[in-house]
């Protein structure tokens, strides 16, 4: 494993920390290139994963090789954030989001962290090629009751960064689509909001379809026992979805339980065109514009020097 240019570290985290087993497995062989490229709107590139773990370059190079031009590269607590933040300072294939998790936080309350973890992200946010504030939202299959609330109040508050700034939203939603729809009613959604690996049926497609809202959906539509995905896809309009990889999770058919990468979309692509009966070109470039449409273009803003919030004073 090479480690990454400069000072940023080439990993932050390993999977194995998150999951109980050994994740010495290979990483599978490279899909057949798109010929119209597409966008990974959410990945964890400081993780590593499998018996030969990649540095981020690695994965870009790979990406690039097979028609995936960017990513977004998305934090989940300070450290990683800042992370994320100052990686896309400094390279051109990706763009960042800045967030405490939704199970992070109600730990940081409890520690009474919380507020100080939120101002850097407040302050990541105003950065530039930082687009997005996620991911955020509402995770009650790790979240006991008597911590829902203080999960919901980080919600709010990630949703108010969101607005501040003018920038995206990307939401973490895990069995908890009713109350994550409230919260964002409730408290108004900003203009672009982005519901990261979509795991509604075709009523929430529906409620998204009529709020203007973006399903992003991952490796698990391409899974047999996801029909429910396809049918929420074919609900959704083709200008309110997008694909991304969820890197290191979710790694699609033909190689789920594999580590997963960018280079990997094209597997989820091909799905997508074939539940949507659509020529897989027509569809790469409607993600691809509707991508550039959530968080602007990779070469909107110029990379430049790292700043003292991205390194952590």
């Amino acid at each position: 494993m090479s480690a990454g240019p400069g000072d940023l570290p080439a990993h932050i985290r390993a999977r194995g920390d998150l999951e109980a087993g050994d994740r010495k497995v290979s990483y599978p062989p490279a899909p057949h290139p798109l010929r119209v490229g597409v966008y990974d709107n959410h990945a964890h590139l400081e993780f590593a994963d499998g018996d030969n773990p990649m540095d981020y370059t690695e994965h870009l190079d790979r990406a690039g090789s097979v028609g995936v031009m960017g990513v977004i590269q998305v934090g989940t607590d300070v450290e990683t954030s800042r992370w994320s933040a100052a990686l896309a300072h400094r390279e051109p294939r990706v763009l960042a989001a800045v967030a405490i998790h939704p199970n992070e936080a109600p730990l940081l309350h409890q520690a009474g962290e919380l507020d100080d973890a939120l101002a850097v992200i407040d302050e990541l946010a105003s950065m530039p090629r930082v687009v997005a504030v996620g991911e955020t939202g509402l995770d009650f299959f790790r979240t006991p009751e008597e911590l829902q609330d203080a999960q919901k109040d980080a919600f709010r508050a990630h949703i108010e960064i969101a607005k501040k700034h003018g920038i995206a939203l990307q939401i973490h939603d895990r069995d908890a689509h009713d109350q994550v729809v409230e919260v964002l009613l409730e408290v108004g959604a900003p203009e672009k909001t982005v519901f990261h690996c979509f795991s509604g049926d075709a009523e929430l497609a529906e409620v998204l379809s009529a709020e203007g809202w973006y399903a992003s959906f991952a490796g698990t539509v391409t899974f047999k026992n996801s029909e429910g995905l396809r049918e929420a896809l074919k609900v959704m309009p083709r200008s309110q979805i997008l694909v991304e990889t969820d890197t290191p999770f979710l790694t699609p058919v033909p190689s789920r339980g594999k580590p997963n990468s960018p280079y990997m979309i094209p597997f989820t692509v091909r799905s997508m065109a074939e539940t949507l009966e659509m020529d897989e070109n027509l569809l790469a470039a409607q993600l691809t514009n509707n991508t550039i449409d959530v968080y602007g273009r990779f070469d909107d803003q110029p990379l430049g020097e790292l700043g003292s919030v991205l390194r952590g004073r």
